[in-house]
């Protein structure tokens, strides 16, 4: 294949790839809500989600009954024995056995004493191969309990912390999603300006052109001297390498909202200018309760204290005296026949205290108990001051918002002024009222009017998202942020 054919081939692909591409329109809350439904950041928020979910069901599963089936199939031994005699001596004697044993078993964990009470059944069968015989035995049934004394109930603790960290994660997720409206909110500026930047660079080139044609014919006549000429010249040149750095910057701007949305085409993006400010008041002392009331960060709070209160309960708990209860009780019997076991059973009662009582540690139980003491206190030092961090930070926002509302205002006016400044200063260039100096001036001034209403807008979004996150609230519609947050 010439080279010609490749370039032919090249040049149908990029026409065909030109020909599918479309012209997509999106307004700030459209984009924001693709990004809350098919980013990657959404998706790694769900799976966070879920895994939580799943890791609160493991929870809930503790304090329901467990029923198990146990047991050797088989068990199978040929082999030589020691087998100590009557005088001492140890003689080994070869055995060819296999065991088998099965056990059914229901347990409930308590939460409120961390014991367990249990009921089983059990079955076991001894088959001697070298003398063939067969053996049984068994518990048909058996219920008993084991009950610590004096140790630390991790039960319990599970069921006061447990609940806290889902409740805390649920919330996690809707800030999370806020958090996503948040950074779509900047790249949306990112492509926006870029997008403003293109364009006026486009039309700097079309007045400089056409200052530029104007003023050539002026230096013919021998109005205006050289170096305004050049002067305007090197005005053009600069607006058409403008226009190639806003080329680039557009591009790159494109690509970064696309990558982060989750856009797979490539269709290029229009964006549509966010100036319709909602009309809201945020009293300070509602959003601080929203946010108490809301936010993940306060119920982190009283997780926190919980945990520095549970490492406490374990210093005391295990270093201390242990004590374990064990009572069981049943019939049990054996025989050469499965039946034997079920018929004249006789009562299994077992009855056992084990204990632990350290005498000489030379000081760890103290050590461990005070060390935890002593972080506790921590904790609640370094919860308090979050706490007073947790408010400040809400009622800066709440402020900021206020007053970058009222900058908005402020620069769409400043850029309303710019324009009409530089279109009067255009005409009078035009008739030769202004120097070029001026109109420069007045370009320079109008570009900076609009690029800075735009970042006011990009300012104010993003603060109005933020106060979002900051109190899982719903200004605008006085609705709540967050939903199905059920805990146990």
């Amino acid at each position: 294949m010439n080279k010609k054919s490749l370039l032919v081939i090249g040049l149908i692909a990029l026409i065909s790839i030109n020909l599918n591409a479309q012209t997509k329109t999106y307004s700030l809350g459209e984009l924001i809500q693709l990004a809350r439904t098919q980013s990657p950041a959404w998706a790694r928020a769900e799976t966070r989600k879920e895994n939580n979910y799943w890791l609160y069901k493991t929870y809930l599963s503790d304090y329901q009954p467990q029923l198990s089936l146990e047991g050797t199939l088989p068990n199978y031994v040929n082999n030589y024995i020691p087998v100590t005699q009557e005088d001492g001596t140890v003689q080994y004697r070869s055995v060819t056995n296999n065991t088998v044993d099965v056990e059914l078993g229901l347990r409930q964990s308590i939460g409120a004493t961390g014991g367990t009470v249990y009921a089983a059944s059990a079955l076991s069968r001894f088959d001697d191969l070298n003398s063939n015989e067969t053996r049984y035995n068994g518990q048909p049934v058996r219920v008993g309990f084991v009950q610590p004394i004096f140790q630390f109930n991790q039960l319990a603790w599970n069921r006061k912390i447990n609940p806290l960290q889902y409740e805390e994660s649920q919330k996690a997720y809707f800030e999370e999603l806020e958090q996503i409206s948040v950074q779509s909110t900047q790249i949306f500026f990112d492509l926006l300006l870029a997008q403003v930047e293109m364009q006026i660079a486009k039309l700097n080139v079309a007045n400089n052109d056409t200052i530029y044609k104007i003023a050539l014919g002026r230096y013919q006549l021998g109005k205006i001297g050289e170096n305004e000429l050049l002067q305007l010249e090197l005005n053009l040149v600069n607006s058409q390498l403008a226009v190639a750095q806003a080329e680039v910057d557009l591009q790159t701007a494109s690509l970064q909202l696309k990558s982060y949305v989750g856009f797979s085409d490539n269709d290029q993006i229009v964006l549509e200018l966010p100036e319709l400010i909602p009309a809201i008041e945020v009293d300070e002392i509602v959003a601080l309760n929203e946010s108490l009331k809301n936010r993940a960060d306060a119920v982190s709070f009283q997780r926190r204290i919980y945990e520095g209160e549970e490492a406490l309960a374990r210093a005391k708990g295990t270093t201390g005296v242990n004590m374990d209860l064990f009572a069981s009780y049943g019939i049990s019997n054996s025989g050469q026949a499965i039946g034997d076991i079920y018929s004249d059973a006789i009562n299994s009662q077992i009855v056992r205290l084990d204990m632990s009582v350290p005498i000489l540690d030379w000081g760890r139980q103290k050590s461990r108990k005070k060390t935890a003491e002593a972080n506790l206190k921590l904790v609640e030092y370094q919860v308090e001051q979050d706490k007073l961090n947790f408010e400040q930070e809400v009622l800066t926002q709440v402020r900021s918002f206020k007053m970058l509302r009222d900058q908005v205002l402020a620069r769409k006016k400043s850029d309303e002024i710019g324009l009409q400044a530089y279109q009067i200063s255009y005409q009078l260039y035009l008739i030769g009222k202004i120097s070029i100096t001026d109109l420069n001036q007045s370009l320079a001034a109008k570009d900076q009017a609009k690029q800075r209403y735009i970042g006011a807008l990009r300012d104010f979004w993003t603060a109005y998202y933020q106060l979002r996150q900051l109190t899982l609230y719903d200004f605008q519609n006085n609705s709540l942020l967050v939903r199905d947050i059920q805990t146990k």
